[in-house]
């Protein structure tokens, strides 16, 4: 069974979602969409508005899987490095998904602005926050990379880092002015709604029983109705174990949780993040941090819940923030992130009008967003082809020794860096 949503800072503070039904009796769409995050979500808005009939199938509730639960930075790119993503697709097919995801932020802020979606959302960019000599290094790289293609981002010295992020234990930090935070769930409801809006149709709480050729399309069955159409769109991403299980062999699921602690005062406010960025680090077990509009510290790191990363996180805020002290947490959640080998999201076309997204990796709030807009514009005819990689994925090999591997590495590494703090 899926982590429960309602342990979440998110589904506590976020507008109501749109009432929906389950999907009961037979339907004919052009397009059918598995999953209600912001892939499905977006493709769901742009499609109608270009005049496609749409039903979105979601098995539990809009922004059950990701969408709803991971940190809300709305950050523009990759996790890749830009050099990297050249070598790994090709230059011209590397720099065409870098500019496409370069302005990411703006598609997600414009539809914020577009249909006055109520989510929590700033922009006073991001950081990324380094630690040690190597996390220097790899900052300088990016800084190196990214200016070269344009963008606007600025490294910060030690004295600066910290005065953004009221911590001396970075020694630097990659500043994107493009990027911003937002309320995550509240953003996948509020396109939800604003799909509702344009035409489409959204179904809650309608799990997919099976997908089968139908005359010249699919047949999307749930248990309790179906839809006809000649495309259909699985947008699960991670959540894909209970229902498009073929998806789910492609990428490595991998946990990452979040606290959120008891709003902070306003002496504690005035020092820790004063400008309201979102942050990440560069260790390798990565963990962010961040604020919500009620002044709460949201912090996360990889690897499920628990007393082993509840422990690490109080530790971790104290070393970062001692004007904090001793935090207590109101929520504690989790959600899965899906790795690719390729650390990329693909579309595959696994048969004639049958189409997979997966493998954000991490990186989901503005690719997420763009590819459902281009998914639309190319069922129209007006782009001939995703920004994306196209190709088909195989099975990742050991696929669960892998997801073990990673749960293991990451409670191995809280263990450790507790265990460190107490020497």
């Amino acid at each position: 069974m899926p982590e429960p949503l309602c342990d979440s800072l998110w589904r506590a503070s976020a507008p109501a979602a749109p009432s929906l039904s389950k999907l009961e009796g037979r339907l004919v769409a052009d397009v059918v969409i598995v999953g209600g995050g912001f892939t499905g979500l977006s493709a769901a808005l742009h499609m109608a508005k270009f005049g496609l009939s749409v039903a979105v199938v979601e098995a539990q509730e809009i922004g059950f899987g990701g969408s709803g639960r991971n940190v809300g930075l709305a950050n523009a790119g990759l996790w890749m490095e830009p050099d990297q993503l050249d070598k790994t697709i090709g230059l011209e097919a590397g720099r065409t998904l870098y500019d496409a995801l370069a302005v990411a932020p703006d598609y997600v802020y414009g539809l914020i602005d577009e249909y006055a979606i109520e989510c929590e959302a700033t922009r006073h960019g991001t950081l990324h926050a380094s630690v040690g000599k190597s996390g220097l290094a790899q900052l300088e790289r990016r800084y190196e990379q990214m200016a070269r293609r344009g963008a606007p981002v600025q490294l910060l010295s030690a004295s600066e880092a910290q005065a953004r992020i009221g911590s001396e234990k970075f020694n630097s930090a990659l500043f994107d002015p493009r990027a911003g935070t937002i309320q995550p769930l509240a953003y996948a409801r509020g396109l939800a709604k604003a799909a509702l809006e344009e035409g489409a149709k959204l179904f809650d709480y309608s799990p997919v029983e099976n997908i089968s050729p139908y005359e010249e399309g699919w047949l999307v069955k749930t248990q309790q109705g179906e839809v006809r159409a000649p495309k259909v769109v699985l947008a699960t991403n991670a959540y894909s174990e209970q229902g498009v299980k073929e998806q789910a062999r492609k990428f490595v699921p991998i946990f990452y949780s979040q606290l959120a602690s008891k709003p902070l005062s306003d002496a504690q406010l005035a020092s820790i993040l004063p400008n309201k960025e979102g942050v990440w680090d560069t260790c390798t077990v990565m963990s962010s941090f961040r604020l919500d509009q009620q002044g709460r510290l949201v912090f996360g790191g990889m690897g499920g819940k628990g007393d082993v990363l509840a422990n690490w996180a109080s530790q971790r805020v104290k070393e970062l923030f001692p004007v904090l002290n001793k935090v207590e947490w109101d929520y504690c959640w989790t959600g899965k992130i899906a790795y690719s080998e390729d650390h990329l999201p693909h579309c595959q076309q696994l048969q004639n009008g049958l189409f997979s997204v997966a493998g954000y990796s991490g990186r989901g709030i503005g690719p997420g967003t763009v590819v459902g807009m281009e998914l639309a514009q190319w069922f129209t005819g007006q782009r001939d082809n995703l920004s994306i990689p196209t190709t088909l994925l195989r099975d990742v090999p050991f696929r669960e020794l892998k997801r073990v591997f990673y749960e293991v590495g990451a409670q191995a590494y809280h263990l450790g860096q507790k265990a460190h703090a107490l020497d």
